[in-house]
């Protein structure tokens, strides 16, 4: 059974402030962050007892999101738009409210949020306009250690050599890739492309590297379509199979591939990357290494609440795991 002892343990505070706090003491001075620590502990391990008093009630703490793309390019590619969909559901489960900001970082943010969960990527100058703000980071979808905050994000390393070597496995003796170059949204710093690394790593210690198969645009299906069309249209050879960077560069390349007559995966195949709805609705569907986008954003929410709780100095990172889809753009 759940004591005051493991709530003020949990908490990081006495015994004595766990009891005055859920008894409602009008006279003891703590403050709000201090406040909500202990009743989230409290709920956290299960401790009840404080809510049989009859006027208690637990005040709704918020927490803020800030999606780094807007409401309209969150649903171009629904990646980002999935994160944020897991972030809100585990709040709500955990009982917080939600503020939320769009391609935006506020001036200041009230007393009652607890926390930022910042989405996507971010420059440092940007970075440190957060911390201004006095509130817990966690960023997710970049890795922020050297920043000194947790961050979740996904192993893009086992994720690119797992779908390389299935097509490798298959035949594939020539891999092209489809990418694109991201900048931070004050268009000050590029943004590392994980996925390129993995790739060339991989190709090389295979001995099948060739920069020339190697397309670079954004990530939207307008840019895959145009470089496919594009490599299609200069006459030279294209590759045995296509791995792409993001959903939309593929559905793209795929358009471009079908209106030139060259049908996958019986002549090239193609294996995609998050694995959105997307990926699902063309034909023919396409394999794609899942993401699972909605439990980075839930088990972020985690990490916030954790951190609310008991603050850690040392940052962590939380990588998750992928799976390799299979569907009918690649040979069985």
């Amino acid at each position: 059974m759940a004591t005051l002892k493991d709530i003020a343990k949990l908490a990081d505070v006495s015994i004595a402030t766990v009891s005055r706090v859920l008894n409602q003491d009008e006279n003891l001075s703590v403050t709000e962050e201090t406040r909500h620590r202990i009743l989230t502990a409290a709920d956290e391990i299960g401790y009840t007892k404080h809510q049989k008093i009859g006027n208690f009630k637990k005040e709704k703490h918020q927490v803020a999101i800030i999606q780094w793309v807007s409401e309209e390019d969150e649903l171009v590619d629904l990646y980002y738009y999935n994160i944020r969909l897991g972030i809100e559901t585990r709040a709500h489960e955990l009982d917080y409210e939600m503020l939320r900001y769009f391609n935006d970082i506020p001036f200041s943010l009230a007393e009652e949020v607890i926390g930022i969960l910042c989405i996507g990527k971010f420059s440092r100058e940007q970075i440190t306009e957060l911390e201004s703000l006095g509130k817990s980071l966690v960023f997710v979808d970049s890795d922020t250690l050297l920043q000194g905050h947790p961050c979740v994000t996904t192993d893009f390393e086992n994720a690119v050599q797992t779908a390389l070597s299935y097509l490798t496995e298959q035949g594939c003796k020539s891999i092209g890739l489809l990418t694109g170059q991201e900048k931070t949204t004050d268009s000050t710093e590029i943004v590392p492309e994980p996925r390129l690394r993995s790739y060339r790593n991989y190709c090389i210690e295979k001995s099948i590297y060739d920069p020339l198969l190697i397309l670079s645009g954004n990530f939207t299906v307008r840019s895959g379509y145009d470089l496919l069309a594009s490599k299609i249209a200069s006459g030279t050879p294209l590759p045995d199979a296509y791995f792409a960077a993001s959903d939309s560069l593929a559905i793209g390349a795929l358009r471009a591939l079908q209106e030139n007559g060259i049908n996958v995966p019986e002549d090239i195949q193609i294996i995609s990357f998050n694995d959105t709805s997307l990926a699902k609705q063309v034909y023919p569907p396409l394999s794609s290494v899942t993401v699972y986008t909605e439990e980075m954003g839930r088990t972020a929410m985690d990490v916030l609440n954790k951190q609310v709780l008991a603050p850690r100095e040392i940052p962590t990172l939380t990588m998750l795991g992928t799976k390799l889809t299979l569907r009918e753009s690649t040979l069985p």
